[in-house]
């Protein structure tokens, strides 16, 4: 039997990718691509909106498969740091649980990704729970004490 958050997250998760996907032939032929920012804002909102029945569903998750957490989480947007991102610094790509005590857990506001090679040969990326969702490059504000425990992805 699936539960009504579900059903509610399911719904505005499709109503909003329609929304992009109707909208992006009509807007692909503008030098921004704006159906790409609707995606990624679309994902902010759902995050934001969503965040503690997707926890919820995490945790479920995890306590069904013998792997339940023991502190505190929450669900947050990961940012894209660093080279090509929007004007801010940071892009929406997905959404990351994290875990840890309350206090450090109530000033995480986003999970910053930095990517990087190693010899050209394998893909780096740091997940960095963070405190602002406007992190920049080479300015981050770690949180000590929280680390993320999930990782979201949403089909586009």
């Amino acid at each position: 039997m699936t539960k009504w958050w579900q059903q509610r997250v399911a719904g505005l998760i499709v109503v909003a990718f329609l929304a992009g996907a109707s909208a992006s032939p009509a807007l692909a032929q503008l030098p921004v691509n704006i159906g790409s920012l609707i995606k990624l804002f679309g994902i902010g909102y759902v995050v934001k909106q969503f965040g503690p029945q997707i926890n919820s569903a995490i945790n479920t998750l995890m306590l069904n498969n013998n792997a339940a957490n023991r502190e505190l989480t929450k669900v947050v947007p990961i940012l894209s740091v660093g080279i090509n991102v929007g004007s801010s610094g940071a892009s929406y790509i997905g959404a990351a649980q994290v875990q840890g005590p309350k206090a450090a857990l109530d000033t995480v506001q986003a999970v910053a990704q930095i990517e990087g090679t190693f010899t050209g040969v394998a893909r780096l990326r740091g997940l960095v729970p963070v405190d602002s969702l406007t992190p920049l490059p080479g300015k981050l504000h770690r949180v000590y004490g929280v680390g993320v425990t999930a990782l979201v992805d949403f089909n586009l």
